[in-house]
């Protein structure tokens, strides 16, 4: 088929065009390297079912006409990151939400017969119950989070009124190879790793105690690839977790190392942690990579951290201090 992948270049975006293109597809990319990095589809220069195209969605003109031919479209481009979604919040609404509606517009006007959207757990923020259904009460606690369940609920939208075969995604904490390394705060595994490389102390957030579903990305690929293949279930939501939820300890364990603890952060959960029985139930869908094998696979992949910035508390708390400013009681 001919598949479009929005974001592609980017840290899910990449493992998912990586998928694509070992299932025999031909992929076309978009992405305006924002977050996502070229460098990232560079062992796939050679293959002619790839072809890349460095746009933005916000701009619909140009965007439109790519869509043209498509069969499937996996929308994953958006800005990510709590900090500066608080800093920046019209960008990130022009971003994830007006970009979404031009995607949606793009695919409608194209007839393209499937879309899976990249939806984020961010927008249970601070739950009631663990494991969270997908029924949970929407309680988004920062912009980004906002935009990207705003981005969700136009999806339904569009599906609805104009008959689309739409399904989203929600993704728990997703980790792997070519996690983000901007300048920007944010990933907890793009932080650690930056701060093994360079010897410096782990930085804990509270006591450590609190616990992440931290989910592989070729598990999440793997859930939106599944879903993709059953055109019977538009219109749903779907959690994607990892099964389980590991404490921060745990997690500087597995990465060896001396820490240090920074104060607590407002809008932050004490735990995530997906219920996914409707995905294992209605798609016969499970995760395959464990935290161990999966901190292995980064452990062996730690170089591409090298260039990340390094973080330590008394930069974390000057590039946080709107998020205590903003959110804090």
């Amino acid at each position: 088929m001919n598949i479009l992948v929005t974001g592609g270049c980017g840290f899910i975006g990449s493992h998912m065009v990586d998928r694509l293109l070992s299932e025999g597809h031909k992929v076309t990319v978009i992405d305006d390297l924002s977050s996502g990095n070229a460098k990232n589809l560079e062992h796939h220069q050679s293959n002619k079912n790839l072809t890349v195209n460095i746009v933005s969605i916000a701009d619909y003109e140009k965007i439109l006409p790519l869509f043209k031919g498509i069969d499937w479209v996996f929308h994953v481009a958006a800005l990510a990151d709590i900090v500066p979604s608080i800093e920046r919040p019209l960008k990130y609404h022009n971003s994830n939400v007006n970009g979404t509606i031009n995607v949606l517009e793009a695919c409608r006007h194209n007839e393209v017969k499937r879309v899976i959207y990249a939806a984020s757990s961010s927008c249970y923020g601070i739950p009631d119950n663990f494991p969270t259904p997908e029924s949970a009460e929407i309680r988004c606690q920062y912009p980004y989070a906002v935009t990207k369940y705003l981005g969700e609920e136009y999806c339904l939208y569009w599906e609805q009124v104009y008959k689309m075969n739409i399904t989203s995604m929600r993704f728990f904490n997703v980790y792997g190879p070519r996690a983000r390394t901007s300048g920007t705060y944010g990933a907890v595994f793009g932080v650690f790793l930056a701060q093994k490389l360079n010897n410096k102390p782990f930085t804990i957030v509270g006591d450590g105690t609190q616990t992440r579903d931290f989910t592989f990305v070729t598990d999440i690929v793997d859930a939106c690839y599944t879903a993709a293949k059953r055109e019977d279930v538009s219109g749903q939501i779907f959690n994607v977790g990892s099964g389980n939820t590991y404490s921060v300890n745990r997690l500087i364990e597995l990465l060896g190392g001396e820490k240090v603890h920074i104060p607590k952060r407002p809008g932050e959960p004490d735990c995530t942690f997906a219920d996914t029985t409707r995905i294992n139930t209605i798609l016969g869908w499970k995760p395959k990579v464990s935290l161990e094998e999966g901190v292995k696979i980064m452990l062996e992949n730690i170089d591409y951290w090298r260039e990340a910035p390094i973080w330590e508390p008394a930069s974390i708390e000057e590039a946080t201090k709107d998020w205590f400013k903003y959110l804090g009681k």
